[in-house]
């Protein structure tokens, strides 16, 4: 099987790094219903999937739910729900959605709060090392500190424009191409950084 390699930008064969072969799939934010670009991609992975293990393969497949974020807090304020609450509901429709569209499960579902200390560790690294800074409680990573950033998008980082997603803040314009973690430090974390 030939597999499309981003960084070298070409097809070559596959070659597992390991027994099980590991698939890590990024999962939805669960804030609202499901919608075709979802299946299509679960859709994809699955049948990834069914034809490694059809190959011989034992495969290990993790999805996440990133079940804490900007989009999440202010539909469950809009709402009257609590986070956990509106962000089950969404999962649980996820769930009903890919069954009838019969997606394998995968065989871990990790969901962002519970890696918070994980989180946590890891940003508190970067900001010791200088790869991050913090600014009014948020906590933005400089891409300029990281040799090859966009290498496995083949861009360089002078060609990336800020904004193209997200609009930049004012706080972001020590360099308009970092991006930040303001809600896992401000909701979740609620430290002085200084």
């Amino acid at each position: 099987m030939k597999v499309h390699n981003t960084l070298s930008r070409r097809l070559e064969e596959f070659q597992p790094l390991g027994d099980p072969v590991r698939m890590y799939v990024c999962g939805v934010t669960p804030y609202d219903e499901n919608h075709i670009g979802h299946a299509m991609s679960y859709i994809v992975f699955d049948v990834l999937r069914r034809y490694l293990e059809y190959r011989g393969y034992r495969l290990h497949h993790v999805q996440n739910f990133t079940d804490i974020d900007d989009r999440i807090i202010a539909r469950a304020a809009h709402l009257g729900v609590s986070t956990d609450e509106l962000a089950q509901r969404f999962i649980d429709r996820y769930f009903e959605d890919m069954d009838a569209l019969h997606v394998l499960q995968a065989h871990g579902y990790p969901r962002a709060t519970q890696e918070v200390p994980a989180m946590i560790e890891m940003i508190g690294g970067l900001l010791e090392r200088g790869y991050a800074y913090a600014v009014g409680g948020d906590v933005y990573y400089r891409v300029g500190r990281k040799a090859g950033y966009g290498k496995l998008s083949n861009r360089k980082l002078e060609d990336m424009v800020a904004g193209a997603r997200v609009e930049p803040s004012e706080r972001q314009r020590r360099h308009p191409l970092v991006f930040g973690w303001p809600i896992l430090w401000r909701v979740l974390v609620r430290r002085d950084l200084r």
